[in-house]
């Protein structure tokens, strides 16, 4: 990719860009969403090397989540507790995130990143926990230099480049076709796996229909393997 060009274009769709266009097919909007999406973009591209880097990535998000001002819970696979922000800085979406899915993996040098859902609390209600899972409303998912986003109505994906320090629209309107030729399995968790799934995995291996066997495809983070799964066209992923 040709930075020093690029960094002369206009029409790059960038994901502030994007989500601004969202926003503006939503009238009733009040621009909280995005704000929030701003500072999680924030925090996908900060970084330093002072610290080790899991603990280093949770209290990135956490901070750049309480300084948006949209948040009222924080849920972080890192923290034994849920985090509930000071009224002072409170909004109406609870963040549930994994800061560094993966991070075990960091040593052999396989592929690591963010994962994060975010949740609409009632208005007016103090909130809790339960209203945060009660309430689904956006699912949104990261990794690495890629950050894929979905708002209810398709996924795209996003690239960082560097030299402009913007998610770029690489990866629009992904899906995964229905066949493929790969599978993705923790075979460690098979005696944990419902009957069904225990079938299909068997049948991807023994075909019985004369096909040839699928082929096996898992890396152990699941950021990876989601992401080889979306933009490579991959098939099945079982945890």
């Amino acid at each position: 990719m040709d930075h020093a060009a690029d960094a002369h274009r206009t029409d790059l769709m960038t994901i502030t860009r994007y989500v601004l266009n969202e926003q503006t097919k939503h009238p009733e909007s009040r621009g909280d969403f995005t704000i929030l999406l701003s500072h999680i973009v924030l925090g996908c591209k900060f970084g330093e090397e002072q610290k080790k880097l899991d603990v280093l990535s949770n209290e990135v998000f956490v901070k750049a989540l309480i300084s948006s001002g949209r948040t009222c819970i924080l849920v972080s696979e890192e923290d034994e507790e849920a985090t509930f922000v000071e009224a002072s800085k409170r909004g109406r979406y609870c963040v549930v995130f994994d800061p560094l899915d993966g991070s075990s993996n960091i040593d052999c040098g396989v592929s690591i990143g963010t994962i994060f859902g975010i949740y609409m609390m009632k208005d007016g209600d103090e909130p809790t926990l339960s209203d945060c899972v009660a309430t689904w409303e956006k699912i949104v998912s990261s990794w690495l230099l890629h950050l894929v986003l979905s708002t209810g109505s398709g996924v795209n994906g996003f690239t960082l480049d560097p030299s402009l320090g913007e998610f770029i629209l690489t990866h629009p309107d992904i899906k995964i076709p229905k066949k493929g030729k790969i599978y993705s399995v923790n075979e460690g968790n098979a005696k944990n796996w419902d009957g069904p799934t225990a079938k299909y995995v068997e049948q991807c291996k023994f075909p019985k229909d004369g096909s040839s066997p699928k082929s096996l495809r898992y890396i152990g983070s699941m950021v990876a393997d989601v992401h080889r799964t979306v933009t490579l066209w991959r098939y099945l992923f079982v945890p």
